[in-house]
């Protein structure tokens, strides 16, 4: 009787677990589908999803799919039901449809990361047009114009002249990139300074970063939960300044200040402790590792490619010598009006971040059943637009993954497209576009015009969501001039 019983019971298991597989590979749906796999139950194609490749092409994890399934796909990642775009078309219209028919929306393990619902990364409507403009008075390109432009000439000027006597002038290039991107931006933030404050924040973010595109497993021991930890550590950082500085009402002059004064001036519900905070641990998190891997490949690039560098050169000598000196030490910051008219460096910044695809998937949640080319994409499914599909087509960029800036000559160099989203697209367009833009182009500035440099290890290329460069790039620099 037992037997018949246990026989019985396992039968039902079999049963529920088989019914349980089919429905997870055959979602209900409204309409039909677009083709897909959602791999296997609970795991889906993560493991696939997060592998690194070596190759600025299409991630296999795409060109596989598309391969075998067209433009539109589905597929789960880390448990959440998710279909893939990656028609250009399409994915123009979904940035058009912001706060209709898709909404700003993050896997879940990555909300966990960043401050699941308190983060500004969800807010909608017109408070996130509020937290944008405020973001703007710091990186807008008034303040750009006005301040920063200076500012960061002489940060970069300093970083870069440190590398000739870092070790005989050997410099690990995203090491160096990383440092000078941090210090310059934690300290237009907070005024923080990490050799006097000795808290290593810049030690907990690289854990953050290291983890930010590891398997979901928060456990000890992994990649994830140091991640988690490091975040921890960096908001309690930012917290503790922020709750000094307000007591004190000391007045530093940096991008907390100007959002202690605009709390006075309104409603602490409104704007608070909690918003404060977040919003300038994303600005670090926008800032610290796209920066400067993006200028590590350029560095790769340019390097890989002479007649570039010669061209940049050409160009740095004209401004140069149009301000009536060709002593380059005389005046070495760039002017706002001499940046602008750099037009072959934004063409090399163009064509950079469209290798780097920077932007390696952006998703939105949809809010009512959407219709395209025949197949249902069902409310609450998540749609991942992916701009590196049209930044690598063939058709679009003839040759795709040869680094030629000369492709945007006469073309428009400062505003996206249908077919360069490299900062994103429509309402959420990457507020600090025109900051990082910057600060590549005066960092292209101060190495061309000033130094020599040869690569002397390293440089293979690696991709992971969201991350290009050239692995372990390392250059061996020194001075063109002798002051």
């Amino acid at each position: 009787m037992w037997d018949v019983v246990g026989l019985c019971m396992g039968t039902l298991i079999v049963i529920m677990i088989s019914h349980w597989c089919y429905r997870w590979q055959n979602p209900k749906c409204h309409g039909k589908l677009p083709p897909g796999s959602m791999g296997f139950p609970l795991i889906g194609e993560t493991l696939h999803f997060f592998s690194p490749t070596s190759t600025y092409d299409i991630p296999p994890f795409i060109k596989t799919r598309m391969s075998k399934y067209g433009s539109l796909f589905r597929t789960s990642i880390v448990g959440q039901k998710v279909i893939v775009s990656t028609d250009h078309e399409f994915n123009y219209q979904i940035f058009q449809q912001e706060g209709k028919d898709f909404h700003i929306w993050y896997l879940e393990t990555f909300n966990k990361i960043v401050g699941d619902n308190q983060s500004m990364l969800a807010y909608q409507g017109t408070f996130h047009k509020y937290l944008k403009n405020l973001i703007l008075h710091l990186l807008g390109p008034q303040s750009l114009k006005e301040r920063l432009i200076l500012e960061m000439g002489e940060s970069t000027r300093t970083h870069i002249f440190s590398w000739v006597t870092h070790h005989g002038g050997i410099v690990d290039v995203k090491e160096g990139a990383l440092n000078m991107v941090f210090e310059f931006v934690v300290k237009k933030l907070l005024s923080y300074e990490e050799l006097k404050e000795g808290k290593k924040l810049k030690d907990n973010f690289n854990k953050f970063m290291d983890g930010l595109i590891s398997f979901p497993l928060n456990i000890p021991g992994t990649a994830f939960h140091a991640c988690i930890k490091g975040r921890q550590n960096v908001i309690k950082v930012i917290k503790d300044t922020f709750k000094k500085r307000k007591a004190s009402k000391k007045v530093e002059g940096d991008f907390l200040d100007h959002l202690l004064e605009e709390m006075e001036n309104r409603d602490e519900k409104f704007l608070n402790e909690a918003i404060v905070v977040d919003m300038i641990f994303l600005i670090l998190f926008a800032s610290f590792e796209t920066s400067s891997s993006a200028i590590t490949l350029a560095i790769k690039l340019v390097s890989d490619h002479p007649q570039v560098l010669a061209q940049l050169t050409k160009e740095y000598e004209t401004i140069i010598k149009s301000r009536g000196s060709t002593d380059f030490h005389v005046n070495s910051e760039l002017t706002w009006e001499e940046y602008k008219a750099m037009t072959f460096t934004h063409m090399v910044i163009n064509e950079v971040v469209r290798l780097a695809n920077i932007v390696p998937g952006i998703f939105r949640k949809v809010v009512n059943d959407v219709q395209i080319k025949g197949y249902t994409i069902p409310a609450n499914w998540l749609v991942m637009v992916v701009p590196s599909v049209a930044h690598l087509s063939g058709d679009i960029y003839g040759d795709p993954l040869k680094f030629n800036p000369w492709r945007w000559q006469g073309k428009d160099l400062h505003v996206g497209s249908k077919t360069f989203m490299a900062f994103g697209g429509g309402a959420r367009l990457c507020v600090g576009a025109d900051f990082a833009k910057l600060e590549m182009a005066i960092f292209l500035f101060q190495l061309v015009s000033r130094y020599r440099w040869s690569v002397v290890k390293g440089g293979e290329i690696v991709r992971k969501p969201g991350l290009t460069y050239p692995n372990g790039l390392h250059i061996k620099i020194s001075e063109k001039h002798n002051k």
